[in-house]
């Protein structure tokens, strides 16, 4: 049997990643002294270019491969 990680949707692993950032940011900006509310905000902006950054160029497009064509010799 091949185990394999579930498939799930390039949106959702966009979210998460956006929302991991988003947390990330919050936190680290209230612990360096940044107000609450100038927090939250600059996070969820910058969460939401986050997610936009990773659902437009996040995706990895796999190259088919190229069948093999004979290569001529000259005479």
């Amino acid at each position: 049997m091949h185990l394999r990680p579930p498939s799930v949707d390039h949106g959702v692993q966009s979210f998460i990643w956006a929302v991991v950032f988003f947390l990330f940011l919050w936190f680290g900006m209230r612990s360096v002294g940044v107000s609450g509310a100038t927090s939250f905000v600059l996070a969820l902006v910058l969460g939401a270019l986050i997610f936009l950054f990773i659902r437009i160029f996040g995706e990895e497009e796999l190259a088919r491969p190229h069948a093999r064509q004979r290569r001529r010799r000259l005479p």
